[in-house]
């Protein structure tokens, strides 16, 4: 009897705990999930990732933030959500908010049709239109397949799924009316210019600066310091003789003067340089040992294809491996008439400034030449899409349109090219993601070749 009453008594104090509880739950419980709703967080660029607590979203990283939401509301707003998950468009919009050094691609969500503003950045997004129009569909085909065409959806014979091909809904206006050979004008919605990394820049006239850089050496030149003292003596020897009236002499001495001037020309030495040892009394040391504050040579190396930059006068900047941190200025006093066979570079001769004597015969330097190609209509040279036979950029026009366009080149310096032809200061290029436009492009145009002229590939 007695473990009969304990076991009444325990039986007793349960049910007690457990009205107390459903009274406690029924007093702060509230309809319809309505607790949830007010305190769970969402990302306001991916409103589809919520979250019971604070943090930050997996998807950019962005703080989330606590839905606000009126008691009574939440089947309004469920029927909001569903509506907008059923008939919405997704945009990826480049959104110029960043978050810790990072871009953001904000997703704005829209009804067909509805003009879109980026809620982050305030940024427009996309134009209200009317209502999208059906487009009617041509034929289907298979992009692999140039030419080929089916009434209907089906396998092509290489066994790939057939895509359909659109009419135009509207002509394509402000397009030059010649592309590149291969290349047709192409469009693309906001989304693919998202996903491919569409970057652009104008086409700008600017100073430019090419730098060439050559490997050369501190001259070791017993040749052109016995050139350099036969021209001296052979001079000498001229003017004494025609001072002394003795014509048979000054003869002799004029031929060994031209003879040992052609030697030095052949050696590289230009007129003006040839004409300045004509007063030296003594050709140079240096080329033969260096000497604490006299000039050295430098010969470098410079490909066939810089020369028609290189000119005698310009600056040039040397560094020498040995010398970390040191740099020796000179100027080029001349260059080689001939180009070498086996490496297609010519010899240029650079005076450097060495007050410390501290470059030495045959030591390696780097050189840098600057060349001020002065102020040129300039493309960036991640515009250019050099296809071997080809230089094409992408002019962005309105729309999402993009103009493929034949350009001729000049130099390139500072990250840009020179622009000789095919573009004008104003216009926007293209500078990244045109690797995919090239594609894109060139499949456009085989379609249309093949017969389907007037299609928008998507």
């Amino acid at each position: 009897m007695k473990n009969q009453r304990r076991l009444v008594a325990i039986v007793a104090c349960f049910g007690v705990l457990a009205a107390g509880a459903g009274v406690y739950i029924s007093k702060h419980a509230q309809p319809n999930g309505a607790t949830a709703q007010a305190n769970s967080y969402y990302c306001p660029m991916h409103p589809s990732y919520t979250s019971p607590k604070p943090g930050n979203c997996p998807i950019c990283n962005m703080a989330l933030v606590k839905r606000e939401s009126e008691p009574g509301a939440g089947a309004a707003e469920k029927k909001a959500h569903d509506d907008t998950d059923l008939h919405s468009i997704c945009y990826l919009h480049n959104c110029p908010m960043h978050r810790d050094g990072k871009p953001c691609p904000m997703i704005v969500l829209a009804k067909p049709g509805e003009k879109v503003t980026c809620p982050i950045c305030g940024t427009h997004v996309a134009k209200e239109t009317g209502e999208p129009k059906e487009r009617k569909i041509l034929y289907w085909t298979d992009p692999m397949i140039p030419g080929f065409r089916a009434e209907g959806p089906g396998k092509s014979p290489m066994g790939m799924d057939l895509v359909p091909v659109y009419e135009e809904e509207e002509p394509v206006s402000g397009v030059s009316a010649a592309s590149p050979d291969g290349y047709a004008p192409i469009m693309l919605t906001p989304q693919k210019q998202q996903l491919i990394g569409v970057t652009a820049a104008p086409v700008e006239r600017k100073q430019v600066t090419k730098i060439i850089r050559a490997v050369g050496t501190i001259a070791h030149d017993p040749e052109l310091y016995q050139a350099q003292a036969e021209y001296i003596q052979a001079m000498r020897t001229l003017k004494d003789a025609e001072a002394a009236g003795n014509e048979s002499a000054a003869s002799q001495a004029k031929r060994m003067a031209d003879s040992t001037r052609i030697r030095l020309k052949h050696l590289g030495l230009s007129d003006d340089l040839i004409d300045e040892i004509e007063t030296w009394k003594e050709p140079e040391h240096s080329l033969l040992f260096s000497q604490p504050g006299d000039p050295v040579w430098m010969y470098a190396q410079v490909y066939e294809y810089e020369l028609p930059y290189v000119k005698v006068g310009l600056s040039v900047e040397v560094e020498a491996p040995s010398a970390q941190g040191k740099t020796f200025k000179g100027v080029i006093r001349a260059i080689d008439q001939m180009v070498e066979p086996s490496t297609r570079t010519t010899r240029i001769r650079a005076q450097l400034e060495d007050p410390e004597g501290f470059l030495r015969p045959d030591m390696y330097v780097n050189a840098l030449i600057n060349v001020d190609l002065g102020e040129v209509v300039a493309v960036p040279s991640s515009a250019v899409f050099d296809t071997g036979a080809k230089r094409v950029v992408f002019i962005q026009r309105e729309q999402g349109l993009f103009e493929p366009r034949e350009v001729t080149l000049g130099a390139s310096g500072d990250g840009f090219y020179e622009v000789r032809s095919g573009l004008d200061p104003g216009e926007v290029v293209v500078t990244s993601g045109n690797f995919l436009m090239d594609s894109e492009s060139r499949l456009k145009a085989a379609v249309q070749g093949a017969g389907g002229g007037g299609h928008q590939h998507e």
